[in-house]
């Protein structure tokens, strides 16, 4: 009996010794600490600053909303979910491996009576500016992300085919306003063409045409918002209380919003 005792400890501490050593080794392979760890609380993962804009422009296209678009350069795995936003995840097992947001859906660029591109802005910090990401969408046989570069610091521009913008007029502007929109813009044209205002006054009642049809995000809005921030500054330098923006600016994360798509935790299944 005894000996079948001494026999058990031997094993076990054989098992201790040996088992849980191989179990740690864990540890030396690659990790995934940081944004890649599934363990982490969710409030240490991607958080949006701001709520993307409602789903607007070409019918068509909006078919493309609730869909997400990958593409692999290099260690970087970047995701597209239209009318949502773009995230940015560096295929990795570092500890601090990158995982970010590039944008939040916003508004539409607008040249000669087209949609030229996809604005996705108010991404992660970069420096003193936010991320922002320019999205060109292109005739194709399929939908895919083709092309992601950084023309500037912290601008990216992405390449998004699609058959869905194939036919000729399938980026026009003027056939996505309601009827009220095109009348109002008809008579925009038509005092253009009589001189009744100048080029620019011709520009901003496009643009009033464009904000009310919810293609573009309203300047009066931005306007407000660089108003205020500028009177609260003022008063807080006022009274020689300090502000730290960084700390400000880390808790304007939208509440019970996250990014769609890869959420930049890797798949162990």
């Amino acid at each position: 009996m005894h000996r079948l005792s001494r026999l058990w400890v031997f094993s076990m501490s054989l098992f201790i010794n040996h088992g849980f050593a191989s179990k740690m080794k864990i540890v030396e392979e690659p990790n995934t600490f940081g944004l890649n760890n599934p363990f982490l609380a969710q409030g240490s993962r991607l958080q949006p600053k701001v709520t993307p804009s409602p789903v607007s422009g070409p019918a068509h296209l909006q078919r493309l909303a609730g869909k997400c678009f990958s593409f692999i350069e290099s260690t970087y795995k970047y995701e597209f979910c239209p009318f949502h936003n773009i995230t940015q995840h560096e295929q990795s097992y570092r500890w601090n491996a990158y995982s970010g947001i590039l944008g939040i859906w916003q508004e539409w660029e607008i040249v000669n009576n087209t949609f030229t591109g996809m604005w996705m802005r108010d991404g992660d910090t970069c420096g003193t500016r936010n991320r922002e990401t320019k999205v060109i969408l292109v005739c194709s046989t399929s939908s895919k992300l083709a092309q992601v570069s950084e023309p500037s610091t912290c601008v990216y521009s992405l390449t998004f085919e699609t058959p869905l913008v194939c036919h000729p007029h399938s980026l026009l502007v003027y056939p996505t306003l309601s009827e009220k929109l095109q009348r109002e813009w008809d008579e925009a044209e038509q005092a253009h063409y009589e001189d009744l205002v100048t080029e620019q006054g011709y520009n901003n009642l496009l643009r009033d045409i464009f904000e009310d049809a919810g293609l573009l995000k309203s300047q009066k809005d931005f306007q407000k918002q660089r108003e205020e921030i500028e009177r609260l500054r003022a008063l807080l330098t006022q009274h020689n209380i300090p502000f730290d923006s960084k700390h400000n600016e880390a808790k304007s994360t939208v509440k019970d919003q996250h990014p769609r798509g890869d959420n930049g935790l890797i798949d162990r299944l």
